[in-house]
């Protein structure tokens, strides 16, 4: 019905969950902006879920995690990495679940979890648009405002000592499916997040995904797949934005008729290259420039910014933090993104390698 009255009114509305947090969001002209704020406070405080609402939306879940990941190889290698990656931090889970943990779920806990954590003193709002603080805030004290504070547990942190972790080694998953038709190698190692960055490196990292991945002018993609002719796609990728710790991950997928034990091999020289002679300041300054120019074309997006910074408040960042990124980017030295590389990518005790093949032939 919510999904419904919105899009009556002209607008569009969704939702979504990462490790850390739900969001809920809508896009809406202006003078419907207090109805869809009326609206969310009452989903808020005011949940009605029936027995039959229940059991229908958690079959809906099941069937996705169905479809999108018990159906993909990829995705359920994904899940075996996380696990030996993360150890006992909750990171270890899926987001969408395990399907016993679906099957066991009941109204009562879903109701619990709500009464829990849904409550105006642990949300966070964020608005973009043709809209000041000056009309938007007695909006929100008349709707968000009005709803009763709760006991919300404190969000427990287990980042120190690493206890969470698993002890330091190196992991190799090798997973065999009838599905594959490409065959493909990914590395994750753990990494510090934004805002869990005990000796600075985060925006340094972002730097060095951007040299090693980013697109044709990535490290990997020009070497490997332009230059070299072994890989089909290789790149890197930086999840930083986590309210513990962050991962930095690497991927290569072999051409045809080229072994993947020489593609690995391949990938291991750029990463030993890169730890050995660092990066240049050339490269770096490139990195820098293609980082902050997408920025500028993401605030161009009025959904892509507030999602950004929601993401960004709810996993232990502030607004300053949000506003001075660019400014820090563009501090970035390459001596930084040298010692990033060798704090991270040096310790292969902190990561997971996964190879996803097709079945053997008989």
């Amino acid at each position: 019905e919510f999904s419904k009255i919105v899009a009556r009114n002209g607008g569009q509305d969704n939702a979504f969950t990462s490790s850390d947090f739900t969001a809920y969001f809508q896009s809406i002209a202006k003078d419907r902006l207090p109805m869809v704020m009326e609206m969310e406070a009452d989903r808020m405080a005011n949940l009605r879920l029936s027995e039959e609402d229940f059991q229908t939306e958690r079959q809906v879940v099941r069937e996705e995690r169905r479809s999108r990941t018990d159906n993909e190889p990829g995705e359920l290698l994904s899940e075996r990495i996380g696990q030996a990656l993360w150890g006992t931090h909750p990171y270890k889970n899926p987001i969408i679940g395990w399907e016993p943990e679906l099957m066991a779920l009941t109204r009562a806990d879903a109701l619990a979890f709500y009464d829990r954590y849904y409550a105006p003193n642990n949300a966070i709002l964020v608005v973009a648009g043709d809209i000041t603080a000056a009309e938007l805030k007695p909006l929100a004290e008349r709707t968000y405002g009005a709803l009763p504070r709760r006991d919300t547990p404190q969000r427990a942190s287990l980042r120190d000592p690493l206890r969470a972790l698993p002890p330091p080694a190196e992991t190799v998953i090798t997973m065999h499916h009838a599905q594959v038709a490409q065959p493909s190698f990914s590395r994750r190692y753990v990494a510090p997040s934004a805002a869990f960055d005990p000796q600075g490196m985060a925006d340094a990292l972002e730097v060095l995904d951007e040299i090693l991945g980013g697109g044709s002018s990535g490290r990997l993609y020009k070497h490997l797949v332009i230059e070299r002719g072994m890989a089909v796609s290789a790149g890197s990728w930086y999840r930083g934005e986590a309210l513990d710790w962050g991962s930095f991950g690497l991927y290569a997928s072999p051409r045809d008729g080229v072994a993947m034990a020489d593609l690995v091999a391949a990938v291991d020289a750029e990463v030993a290259s890169l730890l050995d002679q660092g990066v240049k300041a050339d490269e770096v300054d490139d990195a820098k420039r293609r980082l902050t120019a997408g920025l500028v074309y993401a605030r161009d997006s009025l959904s892509e910014g507030a999602r950004a910074l929601g993401e960004a408040l709810t996993t232990g960042s502030s607004v300053a933090q949000v506003e001075s990124w660019p400014e820090r980017i563009k501090a970035v030295t390459p001596e930084q993104v040298s010692a990033a590389a060798r704090a991270v990518l040096g310790r292969r005790d902190r990561s997971v390698t996964g190879f996803l093949l097709p079945e053997p032939r008989s």
